[in-house]
């Protein structure tokens, strides 16, 4: 029986409104039937990976990590394997065995040997692979906690340290010029926006001041040269032919110490993201500290000079495009599971080598 409202409605308002119930309940059944297809496929493809896993341990007598020990080659391609595999287990302590602490580790290889029913006399080799591996694992995940608990505390003009970490960063950069006063328009002079650089820190925190006096201390020589090209870009180590091919008759710098906070956040994102995977597990045989993370942020800071300058931005005002540019392309570079982004670089050079 119709109500009084729907009687008095004009038909073309009824047919309306019959149409968009009957648009509603297709959308809700489209949906409703995409999400069971995917949850379908989901357990299947589980089950299908389950079965596979089954197989291949009974045709090669190794179970999945005995096969990527055995079949990769150390670094990021091997870790991120292990990675993948001990997350996806079913097995509880294999999925818990990537948040150990380091000191856990070895008993967690045993117990690992031990569900597994591997003989460590028989496969000495493995348990040192996962050990690696797990190193590695274990490492990243604290060091993206160390790094933001630096992000996380405020730079303080009433801490001692603060101020001489501070201080430092001057004297690295301009060993030749006193600073007449903390608060000076001095601070300019190396990239701040005011008088008073701890304004500039609240971003980042402590993390971008850590970053840019590690880079100024260990290698002093590469960033006064990037200091000095950002102040002045035309009198960068390009050559005048150089300059004229680019036709850089009209470089733009930017603000080194602003620049470095960003160049920070890119940093901070790129290892939250887990996209840094790849570098740390190829450059570090072990964990990955946060020495790893600056010397890292000062391959960035070379880099991104040297990608500002081949872009030749008309104004300041290009800065967010040309950052966006250069964060896609060291996250393409990245993906390459045998990269390492800083094996030419003068902060690098030690640590390549270990």
């Amino acid at each position: 029986m119709e109500t009084r409202g729907e009687h008095t409605l004009p038909p073309c308002l009824r047919e309306r409104q019959l149409l968009k119930h009957y648009s509603i309940g297709r959308v809700l059944s489209f949906v409703f039937h995409r999400m069971l297809i995917q949850v379908c496929l989901y357990f299947y493809c589980k089950f299908l990976w389950r079965c596979l896993k089954f197989v291949m341990r009974k045709l090669t007598g190794r179970c999945e990590l005995q096969r990527i020990c055995y079949n990769t080659k150390p670094g990021a391609s091997r870790t991120m394997k292990i990675e993948t595999s001990l997350k996806d287990s079913k097995s509880k302590l294999l999925q818990t065995s990537v948040s150990v602490h380091f000191d856990a580790i070895e008993k967690t290889i045993e117990d690992i040997m031990e569900l597994k029913k591997i003989n460590p006399d028989i496969n000495p080799q493995l348990g040192i692979s996962l050990q690696a591996c797990l190193l590695q694992i274990v490492g990243y995940r604290n060091l993206i906690a160390d790094v933001e608990k630096l992000r996380r505390e405020p730079y303080d003009s009433d801490n001692p340290q603060h101020e001489e970490m501070l201080l430092k960063l001057w004297k690295f950069l301009k060993p030749d010029t006193p600073l007449e006063s903390r608060i000076s328009k001095q601070w300019c002079e190396i990239g701040f926006q005011g008088d008073d650089p701890k304004t500039d820190f609240r971003g980042m925190g402590l993390l971008g001041l850590y970053n840019l006096q590690y880079f100024a201390e260990r290698d002093a020589t590469a960033a006064q040269q990037v200091l000095s090209d950002s102040l002045h870009p035309k009198c960068s180590k390009f050559s005048k032919a150089e300059w004229e091919k680019k036709r850089m008759d009209k470089a733009i710098g930017y603000s080194f110490a602003i620049v470095g906070i960003n160049i920070t956040d890119l940093a901070y994102n790129l290892l939250v993201s887990g996209a840094l995977k790849t570098h740390f597990y190829n450059i570090a045989p072990e964990a990955p500290t946060l020495s790893h993370f600056q010397q890292t942020f000062c391959y960035l800071m070379h880099e991104f000079h040297k990608f500002w300058i081949e872009e030749d931005p008309m104004d300041i005002m290009e800065f967010n495009r040309v950052r966006e540019k250069f964060r896609k392309r060291i996250i393409k570079q990245l993906q390459n599971p045998d990269m390492a982004l800083c094996p030419h670089f003068a902060a690098s050079e030690g640590l390549i080598n270990m």
